[in-house]
């Protein structure tokens, strides 16, 4: 069964006013997004990762010996990334969870701790890729940063939160200001209830 792009979950202007137009929505989903499910199903049409999970065509087409992935695995990454991304925004003001902020605490020292680790992993990411807060497979939370596609289930953790830093992800509204972006998207963006739930 082929993917489908999911819906955003919220319109495309919802989160203008906080510092994502409804332009780079627009090519941020629409277009980008939509390009990784086309692409992705065309490669895997007729192979064994064809009716699999995304998250098993992950898992098994990650190659960590490799700094270049395959073409399914880039595709099927980038869908299950911008997946759970839109899902971890979101318009209105969102409070942080007493359990998540307590874990936050626990273990960088205190939220503002957190979100400028968060914002160097991203800031410091060469090129394309993405940071990352996730539940490292002891159960510890932790700041990750990974090139291209590449996300937490290709290392066993589970991705609490994710940051696009590729630049269609934030040129249209802050050029080349990838810092700025990173903080505006800890600031006004994350749905941190969304991220609570993920863990």
């Amino acid at each position: 069964m082929a993917f489908e792009l999911p819906d955003l979950p919220y319109a495309h202007d919802a989160l203008a006013d906080l510092g994502m137009s409804k332009e780079t929505l627009e090519y941020h989903h629409d277009i980008h997004h939509k390009a990784y499910v086309d692409n992705g199903n065309k490669l895997i049409a007729g192979t064994e990762w064809d009716g699999k999970s995304m998250e098993e065509i992950i898992k098994g087409t990650y190659d960590k010996s490799a700094v270049a992935q395959s073409g399914i695995f880039n595709n099927i990454s980038q869908l299950w990334n911008h997946n759970q991304f839109w899902e971890m925004m979101g318009p209105g003001e969102s409070k942080m969870p007493g359990e998540l902020e307590k874990a936050l605490v626990e273990a960088f020292g205190s939220v503002d701790k957190f979100k400028e680790d968060f914002s160097a992993a991203g800031a410091g990411q060469f090129g394309s890729g993405w940071a990352w807060l996730v539940k490292d497979t002891d159960g510890a939370l932790k700041i990750t940063k990974t090139e291209n596609g590449v996300n937490p289930l290709c290392f066993g953790q589970t991705a609490l939160l994710g940051c696009d830093v590729w630049e269609h992800s934030y040129y249209i509204d802050f050029r080349n200001k990838r810092p700025a972006y990173l903080s505006n998207f800890l600031d006004k963006l994350v749905n941190w209830e969304n991220v609570a739930s993920r863990m």
